[in-house]
């Protein structure tokens, strides 16, 4: 541990916040990210290597990106700047490059941070491709949006994407201790309410500190807290979650996927999560809706009436006692069989009905409503179904131009089992009708 953290602090020290105080003053102390900090890790493999390319640092917040372009800067020996794409414009772009032209004259290389990167504009974002190019600068830009999303792809292609992680509860728990060495005394926290307080910070350290700091200023003198006071005297930290963003994307994908995996444990989870963070849940009860059709079909043909009645009894209950309804059908969802049949069948018929245009059906099944059309052979030779003895005449119906098709086939699961018996039962009778044809 660094001396930074080990010394007590000044008055003025303790004027700044605590996360100000604790900041790395060399990667050795940056806590976390061992996939790039590491003996192996990315930035310590470009650091050895003397050379420094273009990155795009991609997490959540509090997880260090600032602190690592910064330290990073000082490691290679760069000039530092930083701006922030919330409060720069054009002309502080230009300014910021010119400067860098003209430290570079004088043999001083700049490292330039531009923190929330993904707020510039699409025009904003190309102004940084020449002086890249031409190497004025080395751009290290920070975001919490997925780069794939809200980056040019001319810019990605010039930089190297690095992923930041949330720190993991092992990693809070250290800044906890540094924050106790620096400030001499331990947390006053019970060692649930301390656990509680980790959990709080949602894996950002910032966070943490913040949090850590209100315990400190609201606990009496001799005074030890329980979780369930400490609760009382912080105020609890929103989940991280935009709801038109990544986590919105990551949290949905999630819960589809634990329903279509038969997990309802953790689809439940997944649900509470989002819930939790505010989600519609009309948003929720329209994607259920579509699992029961995309992912159990017709292996369960009570799923789809089960969504639509969650999400009816939603909207007549109303929050909070209509989110139960819909935890119910995540339920039934998760334990039903599954089957997309039905989905591929019909992605299958698109595909085909696109790909072969506009084909007559055969005459044979064509309305004749008048006399010329009945003359010219609609409807000609039709067969009612329901007077031959198996009600099925085995007509050909596809157009004679692409033949027949086949894009429904039945799994072995639920009620498709009965449905592929009726599969390949109309189709024996179908084989046994051109037979005799």
């Amino acid at each position: 541990m660094s001396d930074l953290f080990a010394a007590a602090p000044s008055e003025t020290d303790r004027a700044r916040p605590l996360a100000d105080q604790l900041r790395p003053q060399t990667l050795d102390d940056v806590i976390g990210q061992t996939h790039l900090l590491g003996p192996d890790g990315t930035l310590r493999r470009m650091i050895a290597s003397g050379r420094l390319g273009s990155l795009i640092l991609w997490g959540p917040p509090g997880t260090g990106k600032t602190t690592v372009a910064r330290l990073l800067a000082d490691q290679i020996g760069y000039r530092f700047e930083q701006i922030s794409a919330v409060f720069s414009g054009v002309a502080d772009l230009k300014k910021v490059f010119e400067k860098a032209r003209f430290e570079r004259l004088s043999g001083h290389k700049t490292l330039l941070f531009v923190d929330e990167i993904h707020r510039f504009n699409r025009a904003q974002q190309d102004g940084f491709l020449p002086v890249m190019e031409d190497g004025t600068v080395v751009l290290v830009g920070a975001t919490t949006e997925n780069p794939s999303f809200e980056l040019n792809a001319a810019l990605l292609s010039r930089s190297q994407v690095l992923r930041f992680e949330s720190l993991g509860l092992d990693d809070l728990e250290k800044l906890v201790t540094r924050a106790e060495a620096l400030t001499g005394a331990a947390l006053p926290l019970e060692p649930e309410a301390r656990q509680t307080l980790l959990t709080l910070a949602d894996g950002d350290g910032r966070a943490l500190l913040g949090l850590v700091e209100e315990v400190l200023s609201s606990v009496k003198p001799g005074e030890t807290l329980d979780a369930a006071t400490m609760l009382t005297v912080i105020q609890r930290r929103a989940p991280i979650y935009d709801k038109a963003q990544d986590g919105h994307y990551n949290l949905i994908s999630a819960l589809h996927k634990t329903i279509r995996g038969s997990d309802p444990d953790a689809a439940l989870y997944y649900f509470a999560r989002m819930l939790d963070a505010g989600e519609d849940p009309l948003f929720l009860a329209r994607r259920l809706i579509r699992m029961a059709v995309e992912d159990v079909g017709l292996a369960d043909p009570q799923a789809l009436p089960q969504a639509v009645a969650a999400r009816d009894a939603f909207q007549m209950l109303g929050s909070p006692e209509g989110e139960l309804a819909l935890a119910q059908v995540v339920v039934y969802l998760a334990l039903a069989p599954k089957s997309n049949a039905v989905y591929t069948a019909y992605k299958g018929a698109m595909s085909v009905a696109k790909a072969t245009g506009s084909p007559m059906p055969p005459m044979v099944i064509l309305n004749a409503p008048t006399k010329l059309m009945k003359g010219s052979g609609y409807g000609d030779g039709y067969i009612y179904d329901h007077d031959t003895p198996e009600a099925f005449s085995g007509q050909e119906y596809f157009p004679e131009k692409i033949g027949r098709q086949k894009f429904y086939e039945p799994v072995e699961r639920g009620f498709e089992r009965d449905l592929r018996k009726r599969v390949e039962y109309f189709e024996r009778l179908r084989a046994s009708k051109r037979a005799e044809d």
